[in-house]
């Protein structure tokens, strides 16, 4: 396989170097997902794409089991060099990069006679709905085992390393809004401090305790009150909570929790307080037996003494909703070390793009593993 891979690499390099000169944000990558089309068609491959949305998919075979492999396609809204602009920053190039390489690298191999492979190239992961959108889509309803990848860190992994799952926190970010009454700084009781309600918030925010033994947390993020007057006391704000747990029961919690705080902020100082939900990731549902397979083809690409234990990471990833929404999907997802730094979602991020060669055998042979083995117990 690694002598194919090699045969590989120079349009395995041009696909990077295109996607990531060409970032598109979140339910806007339709130059991305045109070229993709264009360049998997010209290889044969029958390409679906959506009406309402950016996005493609790629099937191959037929019959059981379905195994699927996804790819996010989106990039971040960063201020890079003093200017604004869209950035692969979180790695999401070299994802779409090892998707398409997956796929070639079978077909070059001569894909497995049995069962389907399902090739799903998803948009706005940043924004934690692309996920739910491909599952209204009904596009998983068929698959069976579900994987992804993601680049880590050189704080958790290593070049040449890599793990077969990667635990993520779920994440869930609030916007809210104080509605009261102005008020003349010298009379204070004919309006409501939008500012000291917002302090009252966050000290009521920190006294929420829930289990010590799952990892959580919630801070605001963003509050803004008041105008150029500084003798007006503001009676009005909009605020944003940042809500983390390792778990989807306690990050449930702790939206409760809110929700109870604000409702009773609200009668104490008789003001109005909205909350709307905005991104809501779930937390990791990792497979053992996925993982299984991921751990062989791991093993059998960078050697058994180069698998790390699975990654508990309080960041978040959509694409755990496609096994907390279709629980018979047994999924998990590749920790790719690759010397990142100084770290994702940093403007000046780079990392070893020949992990992404690494990347693509690993994930090629944990969907041939997996047709295989899942054939075996049948």
């Amino acid at each position: 396989m690694k002598d194919h891979v090699e045969q590989l690499k120079p349009i395995i390099n041009d696909i990077f170097s295109h996607l990531h000169k060409n970032p598109e944000l979140s339910w806007n990558e339709y130059k991305t997902t045109e070229y993709l089309k264009g360049l998997l068609e010209n290889k044969g491959f029958q390409v679906q794409t959506f009406a309402n949305c950016p996005g493609l998919v790629v099937e191959v075979g037929e019959g059981s089991p379905c195994v699927g492999l996804r790819a996010d396609m989106d990039a971040l809204w960063q201020e890079v060099d003093g200017q604004f602009q869209a950035i692969h920053s979180c790695g999401h190039d070299a994802h779409m990069t090892m998707g398409v390489g997956a796929l070639l690298l079978l077909q070059k191999m001569g894909f497995p006679s049995k069962g389907k492979l399902k090739f799903i190239f998803q948009p706005a992961e940043e924004k934690g709905t692309g996920a739910l959108k491909i599952i209204d889509l009904g596009l998983i309803d068929d698959v069976d085992y579900l994987y992804s990848v993601h680049l880590r860190p050189i704080q958790e992994i290593q070049n040449g390393y890599a793990s077969a799952a990667i635990y993520h926190g779920a994440a869930r970010f609030l916007t809210g809004e104080i509605i009261g009454e102005d008020a003349h700084g010298a009379r204070p009781h004919l309006g409501q401090n939008a500012i000291e309600i917002g302090a009252s918030l966050i000290h009521e925010i920190k006294n929420i305790h829930l289990d010590p033994m799952i990892p959580h947390s919630a801070k605001m993020t963003k509050f803004h009150a008041g105008g150029d007057s500084g003798n007006i006391i503001p009676g009005k704000a909009v605020f944003s909570l940042d809500l983390r747990a390792q778990t989807n029961e306690v990050i449930n919690q702790l939206a409760e929790k809110i929700s109870t705080i604000t409702e009773s902020l609200s009668k104490l100082y008789g003001v109005k307080i909205t909350l709307k939900t905005g991104a809501n990731v779930a937390a990791a549902i990792v497979n053992q037996e996925a993982a299984g397979f991921m751990e062989k083809a791991i093993i059998e690409v960078l050697g058994k003494e180069h698998l790390t234990p699975p990654i508990i990471s309080s960041g978040g990833e959509d694409f755990h909703f496609y096994t907390l929404k279709k629980p018979y999907i047994k999924a998990t997802m590749l920790g790719l070390g690759c010397d990142l730094q100084p770290g994702l979602h940093h403007p000046k991020m780079t990392f070893n793009k020949n992990a992404i060669c690494d990347g693509i055998e690993i994930l090629a042979k944990t969907l041939v593993y997996t047709l295989e083995e899942s054939r075996k117990e049948e």
